[in-house]
């Protein structure tokens, strides 16, 4: 299946930082958001590098498998753990988060597939023109202190662990990835951000945004000045994704729309 894409993206070092740690990498068959890991070494040259390697491993206009994009996540792991140094006072780990779709091909059987993959706290969710999902799982310690009862999603934003993420690559030789595979079918959008859009923004208001700005191409430039105009604490970067079948007489406004909500499975923390 042939699919029309329009994409939308936009990073920023936000309103209070002096260097923009995040990168993004948008171009068929990959989209992804990098966030460097702050306060650690070489956070900025960590994404960069991220990305880069992703984008050599699959190049523009590609056929890939998940194969494929599992192997450059472990390539770009690899080179950024190779960015890590050492000196006198230890270790100074390089690290990123990395988030976002990739448009691949089922073994053997035609169809194709977004491969949705997240590793950190930078998000991916489903936009459904009324409902917005968050369907990657942030790995960081306040989300565990959620999945297991003790802290509630109203509180989180203030908790002193707020900022620590439990998963990153270049953190560890082997990289431990979240994966889901969505059917490609019907319009489908995606937003992918990094955390500095998520903590300035909750859902409501991003869903607010995405329902008054339909088919914008600015789309990404207006929810990252929403977050910066909102504190901008720290850098933003937001990716916009929406893909429908390649029709002659196809209309993307009245394209269905599935419901991926029905596609994902629990990998929250087994506690």
């Amino acid at each position: 299946m042939k699919l029309t894409l329009a994409v939308s993206a936009r990073t920023d070092a936000g309103a209070v930082r002096a260097v923009n740690e995040d990168a993004v990498l948008a171009r068929d068959p990959v989209f992804v958001v990098a966030d460097g890991m702050g306060g650690h070494a070489r956070g900025d040259l960590a994404s960069s590098t991220a990305v880069r390697i992703v984008g050599e491993r699959i190049p523009e206009g590609s056929d890939v498998s998940p194969g494929d994009v599992l192997d450059a996540i472990s390539a770009a792991n690899d080179a950024v753990r190779a960015l890590s140094t050492e000196d006198a006072s230890g270790v100074a780990v390089a690290g990123t988060t990395l988030a976002g779709v990739v448009a691949v091909n089922g073994s053997g059987s035609g169809t194709r597939y977004w491969m949705i993959v997240n590793i950190g706290d930078s998000r991916v969710y489903g936009w459904d023109g009324a409902r917005l999902t968050q369907l990657s799982v942030d790995h960081s310690a306040v989300q565990e202190l959620i999945d297991a009862g003790v802290l509630s999603v109203q509180d989180a934003g203030a908790h002193p662990e707020r900022n620590v993420i439990t998963r990153a690559l270049g953190a560890a030789d082997d990289i431990d990835v979240d994966v889901w595979m969505l059917p490609v079918g019907g319009e489908q959008t995606f937003l992918i951000c990094s955390d500095g859009l998520s903590k300035e923004l909750d859902d409501d208001e991003i869903a607010t945004i995405l329902r008054e700005n339909p088919h914008d191409h600015r789309l990404a430039d207006v929810l990252t000045e929403a977050a910066i105009a909102a504190g901008g604490r720290d850098n933003v970067t937001a990716l916009v994704v929406s893909s429908w079948p390649s029709s002659e007489t196809a209309d993307h406004d009245t394209v269905e729309r599935p419901d991926h909500r029905q596609y994902l499975e629990d990998t929250r923390p087994r506690l």
